[in-house]
Formats: structure tokens, sequence, C-alpha cells
């Protein structure tokens, strides 16, 4: 819940990298409460028909979270060194999806790249130090 949250917070941040992890954990979590809103939609009767299985509640939740969406995919292909212009290679049918896919399961370039550091350089240089009343501390 904690990698969807920061994705949220970072509602509109289309610079910088994004790890795998938060950008699959994001992934995850949109998926389980799409289904959540599709199932609620026919639940409580207010879908759009009989022959579709999303309604008002659906559509609500997936406007809000496009942004966020399409600024974590950003984010991801900065990581792996691609501008965020490459999304756009997901409109080849088929082929494009799927090296879309290959780029947001592809490790994080090493280092610092045009788009800022690696996230998990930067996230393995911290600890949290349960001690301090949870604060954060460099490592020495």
């Amino acid at each position: 819940m904690e990698w969807y949250l920061k994705v949220l917070r970072n509602y509109a941040n289309f610079s910088g990298r994004a790890r795998r992890k938060e950008y699959w954990m994001f992934a995850l979590l949109n998926f389980i409460f799409t289904i959540i809103a599709m199932i609620m939609d026919n639940v409580l009767g207010i879908n759009y028909g009989m022959d579709i299985f999303y309604g008002p509640l659906y559509t609500i939740y997936a406007l809000a979270v496009i942004i966020p969406s399409l600024a974590v995919l950003v984010r991801r292909l900065h990581d792996v060194g691609k501008s965020g212009w490459w999304f756009f290679i997901s409109l080849i049918p088929i082929v494009g999806a799927i090296w879309l896919l290959v780029l947001t399961v592809t490790d994080s370039e090493s280092g610092e790249n045009q788009w800022g550091p690696n996230p998990k350089d930067v996230s393995s240089n911290y600890f949290h130090d349960d001690t301090l009343d949870g604060d954060i501390m460099q490592k020495s």
C-alpha cells in the first residue's frame, strides 16, 4: 500500500525515476482496486448496462488514476534509460505492448542517468532506525 500511496503523492511528477517495485506494486493494487470498483458497480446495480460490467464508480476511479499511472510509467521508463515518449510504442499492435512490458520488467540502469540517481542506490544508502522515533539515517 505504501508504494501505491507514493505514486498518488507524486500525482503528476513525470520527472525522476521509479523502481520496478514501485511500478509493479502500483500496477497490482491499481488492478485490485479496479476489480473492486467494477464489483461494487454490479452489486449496487449501477453498471452502464447488462453487457457492460462497469459503471460510474469504475469510471471515477479510472479517471482519478490515469495521470498517476502515466507518471509512474514515464518514471519507470526513465529508470531503464528511456524517454517517457517510449510510452507511444504501445500503440503498435501486439509488438509495442510486448516491448513496453519488457521495458517495465527490465532492471534499473545502474548509477545516475539524465533523469536522476538510481532509486535503488538512494534507498540503499539509508536505513530506518526504529530506536530513534522512526528517523531515517544515512549509513556511514
